[in-house]
């Protein structure tokens, strides 16, 4: 027989049920389990919880939602041995989940803003709710397989270098527009033609044994932005001040073409946006002008 003042402190399963809103049948699976085994049992036989129980029968509910297996939720309370223990890995899982049901809630706000279709929506959600290290390896192969065999000391090995390390994470609480550019910079970087253009680049950048002719993109800037012939007489004197005497200018042309892709512009315009840095203007544009210039005046 278990003392008045105890059994003041213990629960049956149907008090947990009560407290808790789960089921008789759930809070007893998961007893029988070993996930919230009972704290006593009554006279009759009857399964007894205590407080300690309570919190975590709350956990196990928590990493359940979280999609994890009985076998992993064992496995997590297996290390717990106090109440504060339990507490303290609860509250770690809500933060999981917080950041989960952020993701989706930003998802929503994208799909209403965009008008979204079913299929957009299934895509974006598959991918929005990706755990972090699952976001992560997504760019990882992309960039072990575009810069396999590049040395990052290699001359010219910057574009294989930079795209190593700038992160591609999307932020715990993040804007339908860092949604939007996470879509798109998956999708971008699963094309087989990108991820051939962006090795073509790193390779060319990395046999370089000469550092390469560097025009002033700005200068050009204004005449490609205005629309002026790059076979104008007034091209031709904006080369003469930006192309170093004795350049072979169809050279160069070729080896900017090498390095301007709209696309690998666009990846990194969507890390900007991603990790809330100040969007620059395209340089792109500017770049197709110049090279269409220097092989105008070769």
């Amino acid at each position: 027989m278990v003392p008045v003042t105890e059994r003041e402190t213990l629960f049956s399963i149907g008090d947990l049920a009560a407290r808790t809103g789960l089921s008789v049948k759930t809070i007893r699976f998961w007893s029988d389990e070993g996930l919230v085994p009972p704290a006593d049992r009554s006279a009759a036989g009857y399964r007894l919880y205590d407080a300690e129980s309570v919190a975590r029968l709350e956990l196990v509910r928590t990493l359940r939602n979280l999609g994890l297996d009985v076998k992993t939720v064992r496995s997590v309370l297996a290390q717990q041995s106090s109440l504060a223990d339990v507490a303290d890995a609860h509250a770690k899982a809500l933060d999981a989940e917080i950041r989960t049901l952020r993701v989706r809630r930003a998802v929503l706000r994208s799909v209403a803003r965009r008008n979204s279709s079913t299929e957009e929506l299934r895509i974006m959600t598959e991918m929005a709710n990706l755990s972090a290290a699952e976001r992560q390896r997504i760019i990882d192969a992309f960039v072990d397989e575009a810069f396999a065999g590049i040395e990052p000391d290699a001359p010219g090995a910057h574009i294989a270098n930079g795209m190593r390390s700038m992160p591609a994470v999307l932020p715990d609480d993040p804007s339908p527009a860092q949604v939007d550019a996470w879509i798109e910079l998956a999708e971008l970087v699963s094309e087989k033609d990108f991820r051939d253009r962006c090795r073509e680049m790193a390779v060319t950048g990395a046999a370089a044994t000469e550092p390469p002719v560097m025009l002033d993109m700005e200068a050009a800037r204004g005449p490609a932005e205005d629309g002026t012939d790059p076979a104008s007489p007034e091209a031709a004197t904006l080369l003469e001040s930006l192309v170093p005497a004795g350049t072979d200018r169809a050279a160069l042309a070729d080896r900017m073409a090498t390095f301007t892709d709209a696309r690998v512009e666009r990846y990194w315009s969507l890390l900007g946006t991603l990790n809330g840095w100040p969007q620059r203007p395209a340089t792109v544009p500017v770049a197709e002008w110049l090279i269409a210039a220097l092989r105008a005046h070769g």
